[in-house]
């Protein structure tokens, strides 16, 4: 349950939803796109609201689990989605994305679990979505992957994308341009890595948010 929130996410940048697993952080991502129930509040995504149909071409969502059919190759599973879009020109340039074009004929079934996750980050990249919400894209990825692909969504905030990125490692932190730090459903704290070392004083993002934490229990 998230209790209050008050966040507004910068765009063209990378925006790190960070905290401890079962703090509200994929509620709030089904929020933003629409597919969780809101009680009371409201969420504005683009300038409407979370969900409207209008939204579907401007956001791409990437689910924890790699959302690929693995009976199709990485190419088929693009194109699929490509048509859904109505960009099948994009096809090419989300392949590059994620560094799949040599594996596009290969069937996803018989790919790795991280080559898995970059088919799923590419089929909610060839809609070129506005906003991009990544739910715990590099859990159980070897560090050689995970630095690539964060390479990769630097890149495309660089070229005007929104990221929203999820994660329960705090030493992602420092790739991020701006941090939301969660706790048990509510924010602890919205500021980017340099306000987060000079608010605790400690040069280790870890510690830093152990402080808040112990801060807000005080």
């Amino acid at each position: 349950m998230l209790h209050g929130l008050d966040l507004l996410v910068p765009a063209g940048s990378i925006t790190g939803l960070l905290g401890p697993s079962g703090c509200g952080k994929t509620t709030l991502m089904r929020s933003i796109v629409g597919t969780q129930r809101i009680s009371s509040g409201s969420v504005t995504v683009l300038g409407r609201p979370a969900g409207d149909t209008a939204l579907r071409r401007s956001v791409g969502y990437v689910t924890q689990a790699p959302s690929v059919y693995t009976d199709l190759t990485v190419g088929q599973n693009i194109r699929y989605f490509a048509d859904l879009y109505g960009n099948r020109a994009g096809v090419g340039d989300a392949l590059d994305a994620v560094g799949l074009t040599a594996l596009e004929g290969r069937k996803t079934l018989d790919l790795s679990g991280g080559q898995r996750s970059r088919v799923s980050i590419a089929c909610a990249l060839v809609g070129s979505p506005d906003l991009l919400i990544l739910d715990e894209p590099t859990v159980g990825l070897d560090p050689l992957l995970r630095e690539d692909l964060w390479n990769r969504f630097h890149d495309l905030a660089a070229h005007g994308t929104t990221l929203l990125v999820s994660s329960h490692v705090m030493d992602e932190a420092d790739r991020c341009d701006n941090l939301i730090l969660m706790r048990e459903g509510l924010i602890l704290a919205a500021l980017t890595p340099a306000e987060l070392r000079a608010r605790t004083a400690q040069d280790n993002l870890e510690k830093a948010f152990l402080q808040l934490i112990t801060e807000e229990v005080a």
